[in-house]
């Protein structure tokens, strides 16, 4: 089993509601980003890759292009522009072309911020299942 990653910066500007320094974070502002993408699997055994490289650089540039240099308010398909929300778009921009994909992971790097999405169904539960070690 191996991991492949690839990291990625983007410069963006956003608005965000919120409870916490609601005024600033009202306002237009920005933040640099670096993203890091992360693929989990055993490399094809004639080529000896999990990916190509170069397919995973042009299939990460198709996404830094719709982040970069924009205001991630009007995004389609973002939401609030959380790390979250970030994570989880990178995510379905990337996940068709790379099965493999294990882990998409957004860092503001100013503010000691990190945050990992794992995919929609990745280590949780199934719906009303009981906590562990309670009796059910």
């Amino acid at each position: 089993m191996y991991e492949l990653s690839k990291q990625f910066r983007f410069e963006a500007a956003h608005t965000l509601q919120r409870a916490v320094d609601a005024e600033p974070s009202r306002r237009i502002h920005g933040h640099s980003y670096r993203a890091e993408v992360v693929l989990r699997g055993v490399p094809d055994p004639q080529t000896g890759m999990m990916i190509d490289l170069g397919q995973l650089a042009r299939m990460i540039e198709e996404v830094r292009d719709g982040l970069d240099h924009r205001f991630l308010d009007e995004v389609a398909d973002l939401g609030p522009a959380t790390m979250e929300n970030l994570a989880s778009w990178i995510w379905r921009k990337l996940v068709g072309g790379c099965p493999s994909l294990f882990r998409v992971t957004v860092y503001r790097d100013s503010e000691g911020d990190t945050c990992s999405y794992f995919g929609p169904d990745a280590g949780l539960p199934p719906v009303n299942a009981a906590a562990p070690n309670t009796k059910v």
